[in-house]
């Protein structure tokens, strides 16, 4: 898939960026009010009584802040973070040697934990369960299973696909945590911490603008700030106004809705190509050149959440606020379909 400003996955212009404007407390947190308040509970009764946090699932659309929360648990539990992924635990072997290397108290972030092979998730249960995993030495008759202590630790798992997830592992995390899109005002709020970090120098209207356009996505909404700055220094004076952020966004092919040009090509394949719909993921993929399951995690979900377009059982339509903003003759065909 093409590099795209907009997209919410993580890229490798981010990574001198993340640690920097990554928030080191709970209390420097922004947005996800409901989640902050009862993951501040529960650390502060963790702490109250002496014991280990109990295991984290965190899910929800990439870019939200999964990661940052699990260090905000670290630090806040006074531990050390212990990162991994799902897809680079590849053999048991590699999740033992993680395990066994854990000191008490630890926290062990494995993110996209749904992408875990099936063989290495299944050492995941006593582990997370009884702090003990069994290592088996030898092969055929002379075979023997040896049971390993293990220090106790707390999992905090991160993903983007909860239904992917195996029923045993989910049952195993004691708290589950559901990431939603931030608002416009948290966002603002983001954009003017980062920029403070930064030291960009920020009107208020410039904030705003940049915040309705990040697609309700933290990681998207500096890294717009980021290209508006350089817009500003380069064009401007280096002062983010409403009206360079609106230039330095339109340079980028970002729109007054935050769709960028794939987003558009989406739409305008299910409107064009296919009536508005109803039209399987497959083909709008064919048709685009890209992966479905690239267009089911990177572009559908702002579009479903901003109501451009809808799921029916028969496939995706196209609204008549599609319609509006790509400013075509709506039909009603989409939502006709969207009925049956």
């Amino acid at each position: 898939m093409r590099e795209r400003t907009l997209s919410p996955q993580s890229r490798p212009e981010d990574e001198g960026f993340t640690s920097l404007l990554r928030p080191g407390s709970i209390e420097d947190f922004l947005g996800q009010s409901q989640v902050i308040s009862n993951l501040k509970i529960a650390l502060a009764a963790a702490r109250g009584r002496g014991e280990g946090l109990e295991h984290i699932l965190l899910s929800g659309p990439p870019g939200l802040g999964k990661t940052s929360l699990a260090h905000i648990v670290a630090h806040e539990m006074n531990s050390r973070l212990v990162a991994s992924s799902g897809p680079s635990i590849e053999r048991p072997g590699d999740l033992v040697g993680i395990l066994t290397n854990l000191q008490a108290g630890d926290v062990l972030f494995i993110d996209e934990i749904h992408r875990m092979a099936r063989v290495v998730e299944e050492k995941l249960y006593s582990a997370m369960e009884d702090f003990r995993i069994d290592i088996v030495i030898d092969k055929g008759p002379y075979a023997k299973t040896i049971e390993m202590p293990l220090k106790p630790f707390t999992l905090v798992g991160a993903t983007t696909r909860t239904g992917l997830l195996t029923a045993p592992l989910r049952d195993r995390f004691g708290i589950h945590y559901h990431l939603s899109f931030y608002t416009d005002d948290e966002l603002e709020h983001i954009v003017r911490r980062s920029a403070q970090i930064l030291g960009v120098p920020i009107e208020g209207d410039g904030a705003r603008e940049i915040a309705r356009r990040s697609r309700g996505t933290a990681r998207i909404a500096n890294r717009l700030l980021r290209r508006v700055r350089d817009f500003a220094d380069v064009m401007g004076d280096g002062t983010v106004t409403c009206e360079v952020a609106k230039a330095a966004l339109l340079q980028q092919g970002v729109d007054e809705q935050g769709l960028d040009e794939l987003d558009r090509r989406f739409l305008r394949t299910i409107i064009d190509f296919y009536k508005g719909g109803p039209v399987g993921i497959e083909a709008i993929a064919a048709h685009l050149s890209e992966e479905p399951d690239t267009l089911i995690d990177v572009v559908e979900p702002y579009l479903l959440k901003i109501g451009f377009v809808t799921r029916t059982p028969n496939g995706r339509c196209a609204s008549d606020r599609a319609y509006a903003h790509l400013k075509c003759a709506f039909t009603g065909q989409g939502e006709q379909a969207s009925l049956f």
